[in-house]
């Protein structure tokens, strides 16, 4: 039997080239040559005000919380239906998770459930693109900007994607991404901070470089450094720097591919969405996705599990995804909830993960479709 892996990450084939490059260079630690290609790449195809490359989406979110200034007391609004990161960037700063539902369609955190959840402890929200695929972007910022709250776009699934064409990671005020080998762009683990507030961009460089004003000093815009704020060694090193810097030249042939793979996906399992045996994802027309992920939607959960034990029986694997964090023992614990859950509890029972990567063949997408269509059948 030929297994069918989950994610295989994917190499242009320039990756060593450039690592080699690094190594020759004589400059391994962060903010060298590869850092700077990198953030002038996200800045010019997002058009954030700045950027700045991070050993983990984890830690430009982290970063997202400080420039935030949340602190002990505070609340943050967010979705339960995420990873855990997403959530402690702000219990690590002493504050509150306050948990709101999600929208059947998307998955993603339901607009119309943020306003009711805001007290005043709230000191920000906090969105996640789930599936690369936008929240909806124009009615959260206008909620923001009547409560006068700083708005945080989790967009770790979200690297060229959009909503009525405009890029996603450039409404917030910041926005944190993911290179980690599951996502479309890889460098096996890494993020980057965008900060779209130009106000802030000079905090988010200190903070990035340990408290100091190091960059400044490299810039030669003062003769020395030294301790001026919080901050943490939030930097990747040159060599993750030099091999995602080939990944993202080739971005757009990346996601190509991947969409490809999800239109396949999508037609071959229309059988069975118009039968009403499974849910397809939702793409809604004014968002443009890239193609992160193909989850489907069992009907119970009961079915979810079969069809799981029955793709792994066949060598294929695939997965649920997140338990919600408003359930987890940390969530009861560090949280709470701002609606009811039901939405998030009954949809992330049903969702599975099918395989979805570059080195996937179209025979091997065939093979899950059969698969899934001889379970429910």
């Amino acid at each position: 039997m030929t297994r069918i892996l989950f994610n295989t990450p994917f190499t242009v084939g320039d990756e060593i080239e450039r690592i080699r490059e690094a190594i020759d260079s004589g400059h391994l630690a962060g903010n060298g040559k590869f850092t700077r290609i990198c953030q002038d790449w996200l800045k010019r195809e997002t058009g954030c005000a700045s950027a700045l490359l991070t050993h983990s989406c984890t830690a430009a979110l982290e970063m997202a919380a400080l420039l935030a200034e949340v602190g002990p007391g505070d609340e943050v609004i967010l979705p339960s239906y995420t990873f855990v990161s997403t959530a402690n960037a702000f219990v690590l700063r002493g504050a509150t998770p306050v948990f709101v539902d999600i929208r059947e369609d998307t998955l993603n955190i339901d607009e119309n459930l943020i306003e009711a959840a805001i007290t005043e402890r709230t000191r920000a929200i906090c969105v996640v693109h789930y599936a690369g695929v936008a929240c909806e972007m124009d009615p959260i910022m206008a909620i923001a900007k009547r409560h006068g709250l700083p708005v945080i776009e989790d967009a770790a699934q979200g690297i060229g994607s959009a909503y009525k064409g405009r890029p996603l990671g450039t409404f917030g005020t910041t926005a944190a991404f993911s290179f980690h080998e599951t996502k479309n762009v890889v460098s096996g683990e890494g993020g980057a901070l965008a900060v779209n507030d130009r106000s802030l961009a000079e905090r988010a460089e200190i903070l990035w470089e340990k408290g100091t004003n190091r960059s400044k000093f490299f810039r030669g815009q003062v003769d020395k450094y030294t301790w001026v704020d919080i901050g943490s060694s939030f930097l990747p090193s040159e060599l993750v720097a030099a091999f995602l810097s080939v990944q993202l030249e080739h971005m757009a042939e990346i996601n190509l591919r991947r969409m490809e793979l999800w239109q396949r996906y999508r037609d071959g399992l229309q059988p069975l969405f118009d039968s009403g045996r499974l849910r397809a994802p939702v793409i809604p027309a004014h968002c443009t996705h890239n193609a992160h992920m193909f989850y489907i939607l069992a009907r119970t959960s009961e079915e979810q599990a079969g069809l799981l034990d029955h793709l792994k029986a066949n060598g294929i694997s695939a997965v649920f995804h997140y338990i919600p964090l408003h359930s987890s023992p940390a969530g009861r614990r560090f949280g709470r909830a701002g609606s009811t859950m039901e939405k998030t509890d009954d949809l992330s029972a049903r969702l599975v993960r099918l395989p979805l990567h570059v080195s996937l063949e179209k025979e091997a997408v065939d093979q899950v479709i059969s698969s899934v269509a001889e379970f429910l059948s």
